[in-house]
């Protein structure tokens, strides 16, 4: 049974940053979020909750190297943040 680590306050604003990265770069591509979360191998509604700066969505490592892939981008230009 695995246990979920609560997220740290501090990162909140880290995950929406994420999100908001994943849909700038997937919009800029000229996707649809059905078109990169199928690339991605995940439902459209995940990557929404993923998207959405209203909820704070989690993520593998291995989720955010497929939707880099998916984006034809390097997966560090989605950790950019602003500053």
């Amino acid at each position: 049974m695995s246990r979920a680590t609560p997220i740290s306050y501090k990162n909140i604003e880290n995950y929406t940053e994420l999100g908001l990265n994943i849909s700038y770069y997937r919009k800029k591509k000229g996707m649809t979020q059905e078109q990169l979360a199928e690339k991605s191998g995940i439902s459209r509604s995940h990557l929404s909750s993923i998207e959405a700066p209203s909820i704070v969505k989690t993520m593998s490592l291995e989720l955010l190297f497929r939707i880099a892939d998916a984006l034809e981008i390097k997966p560090y230009m989605l950790l950019k943040f602003r500053e």
